[in-house]
């Protein structure tokens, strides 16, 4: 009997401690410790992941990309798996951390990173793999010309960095623009100046938003006008905010959103919105759509988009019989100072995943690097407005010869296209990149959702006063739950619940133990009643 005593909860208390650690715990997998060499006698299977919206051009350079690393590594074979929304990389991603089937190379934003680092080692920190000398950066066993670290654009780097790790490769990037039509600005008696800003932005609107009594806006003699138009609310706000020197966030992860300036903001966005002078992409839709059709101003979108801008622009969801002819200007986001322009630097990067095979690993470095060689930076940039991150791509006679075609035709040499680019090359200095840490994701959807409801709340007659602002920031918060969101440390981080079917499992083995001794008492207590 005493035994029993002893022992009961023994086992309860480990039971439960296995199923509270298994609660609370996260995937253990060692850390990366990186071999002394490479075999290039193994055979190495990678799997790389990343988007392509139907861009042909973009799937042919991948391929072309992997070929030609194969043959300078027959031992690697690459798998290539495209997906249309870095969305659906980011889910599928979260649910391969869970099982240990994550890719190897993966083509992600850092806000996203992030994510995957609260799994113990899962994304591998490049720190160390760049400084090799032999198979680093620039390194002297790599069988390609690829960049030193001194090659990679500091300010595009600098957004790879999580609690002051690098854990990612810059790919490609961009930056906002605003695609204006010129036309329309002239006729309404105004004249670009040097640089814009938000006073002649929202001016301009105002006067193109007036109609005739007919109800025909004026300046395009059609029934649809939506004078300024942008596409990423959530830019929007975080540029906003930059210029105006108010918080945003620590780099650290502390929260700054909901300031007096943020109101501020809304008010003065919620004016134009009331006038049909803004509207946002979730609203309406692509802005692209209304600029060609002659049906709205200024146009703010990724100089990405640059190949469906404009008058002429090679790409188009419209019907031809819709486009209107105007003359096109691309210029930088409106400004609060122009003397001191920030502009927000975006873009995709490359991220590598912790495998139980350092070779495997290594594998996936090299092909990594080899994404940043000149032929696969240029070719890529030249499909869409993006830049190279490196300055040997961007140096580099063809790059250069690329920049120099504008408008030869409407197609590679899109002159909207290549000013696009060009105008993230001239303002690389005045770019910034927001803070990355677990749950910057859901404070830049949280500045964006800002934006939209204020928008949307306006169209709907509300009351946008401090009340509103005051439910809408709570609201916000609450959606988005940003007031779980705690400034990241360094260290061992949480991986969170088990999965259900774990928990359901170790649930079973507790109740079978406690089963167990219940049978067991009962049999003991049962032959001291018979003793007696």
């Amino acid at each position: 009997m005493i035994r029993w005593k002893r022992l009961f909860p023994l086992f309860l208390g480990a039971a439960c401690a296995v199923f509270l650690s298994g609660c609370h715990g996260s995937r253990e997998t060692e850390a990366f410790q990186p071999p002394e060499t490479f075999d290039e006698t193994k055979a190495y299977e990678i799997t790389f992941w990343a988007k392509n919206d139907t861009n042909k051009r973009q799937t042919d350079i991948y391929k072309k990309a992997i070929e030609d690393f194969q043959a300078l590594y027959p031992n690697i074979t690459v798998n290539l798996r495209l997906y249309t929304d870095y969305g659906k990389i980011y889910n599928d991603v979260i649910t391969n951390i869970s099982t240990g089937t994550t890719p190897n190379v993966c083509i992600t934003y850092p806000d996203h990173i992030a994510t995957y680092l609260t799994g113990d080692n899962v994304v591998v920190p490049l720190d160390a793999l760049s400084e090799d000398p032999e198979f680093g950066l620039g390194g002297s066993r790599l069988k390609f010309d690829g960049p030193g670290k001194e090659d990679l654009i500091p300010e595009f780097l600098k957004e790879c960095t999580v609690n002051g790790r690098t854990y990612a490769m810059p790919f490609m990037r961009s930056t906002e623009a605003c695609y204006i039509n010129k036309t329309y600005v002239e006729k309404l008696g105004y004249t670009l100046p040097e640089t814009l800003t938000w006073d002649f932005i929202w001016e301009v609107s105002e006067a193109a938003a007036k109609k005739d009594e007919n109800g025909v806006y004026k300046v395009n003699g059609q029934k649809v006008m939506i004078p300024f138009i942008y596409k990423s609310t959530d830019n929007m706000m975080i540029q906003m905010l930059r210029q105006k020197g108010a918080g945003y966030s620590t780099p650290s992860g502390e929260i700054q959103l909901f300031n007096d300036t943020t109101r501020e903001l809304l008010s003065a966005i919620a004016g134009h919105a009331r006038t049909g002078a803004f509207s946002t992409f979730k609203i309406s839709s692509y802005p692209a759509n209304f600029l060609n059709a002659g049906q709205c101003v200024f146009a703010i979108d990724s100089t990405a988009g640059a190949t469906w801008m404009g008058a002429g622009a090679p790409l188009s969801d419209i019907a031809e019989d819709a486009l209107v002819d105007f003359e096109t200007e691309i210029m930088p986001i409106p400004q609060f100072d122009p003397e001191h322009p920030q502009m927000i630097s975006q873009g995709p990067s490359v991220c590598i995943f912790n495998k139980e095979d350092p070779g495997e690993v290594m594998a996936s470095w090299l092909f990594t690097q080899y994404l940043l060689t000149n032929q696969v930076q240029t070719a890529y940039a030249r499909t869409e407005g993006y830049v190279p991150v490196t300055s040997m791509a961007q140096d580099s006679a063809e790059y250069q010869d690329y920049l120099s075609r504008a408008g030869e035709d409407d197609d590679d040499f899109y002159k909207i296209k290549i000013q696009a680019s060009r105008l993230l090359l001239s303002n690389t200095g005045n770019t910034f990149v927001t803070p990355v840490f677990n749950g910057s994701a859901s404070l830049r959807d949280a500045a964006g959702q800002l934006i939209e409801s204020v928008t949307k709340s306006v169209r709907r007659k509300e009351t946008v006063d401090d009340a509103y602002m005051d439910r809408l920031f709570d609201d916000v918060a609450s959606l988005y739950h940003l007031n779980e969101v705690k400034a990241q440390t360094s260290g061992k981080t949480d991986l969170g619940a088990l999965p259900w079917t774990a928990r359901v499992l170790i649930g079973g083995l507790i109740l079978s133990w406690v089963l167990i001794l219940l049978w067991a008492f009962r049999d003991i207590l049962k032959k001291r009643t018979q003793n007696h």
